[in-house]
């Protein structure tokens, strides 16, 4: 458990009154990793959502190396060499990983910290059981998730024009 104060300091979380913000401070913990470390990657089970609170992670995608051969079978199967396009980046007072929050609870991107990081991580089924024994709070959490998938579309939409145009 992590106190119930560095959760309110957010944006993510407004909105949430103070019984709401203790269960989501007794189903958190906090991390602190390394440049590098792997949090998960595309197509994993996600047991975790996170709020980042120093540092920066880094959400990315597989694409086939340049290096890679073009066949279209082995891009199909898996047999290829692949390399991360970073699609966004994620910094102080972002969350990811909102996923976990939604099923199937599998990372539709990986994602990695590009600097020491220190993150909260919520258990996923800790908070579930929470949602189903009051709703309100789900469905602010799930209106939530739901606000970041929406910027993160716009976003990736503006970034595509923006790479198309130049």
């Amino acid at each position: 458990m992590i106190s119930p104060e560095i959760i309110r300091r957010y944006p993510f979380f407004a909105g949430l009154n103070h019984e709401q913000i203790v269960k989501l401070a007794q189903a958190a913990s906090e991390l602190s990793v390394d440049t590098g470390h792997v949090f998960f990657h595309e197509g994993d089970e996600l047991n975790y959502f996170h709020l980042v609170l120093e540092g920066a992670v880094a959400i990315a995608i597989p694409i086939p190396a340049k290096s890679a051969a073009g066949d279209i079978a082995g891009q199909l199967i898996g047999d290829y060499k692949a390399e991360d396009l970073i699609v966004s980046t994620v910094g102080t007072g972002d969350v990811f990983s909102w996923s976990a929050l939604i099923p199937p609870y599998i990372a539709t991107a990986g994602a990695r910290a590009i600097m020491p990081s220190r993150v909260i991580a919520f258990d996923r089924r800790k908070l579930l059981k929470e949602f189903e024994s009051d709703c309100q709070f789900g469905y602010l959490m799930m209106q939530k998730a739901a606000q970041i998938s929406r910027d993160r579309l716009r976003d990736l939409r503006i970034e595509s024009l923006a790479e198309l145009a130049g």
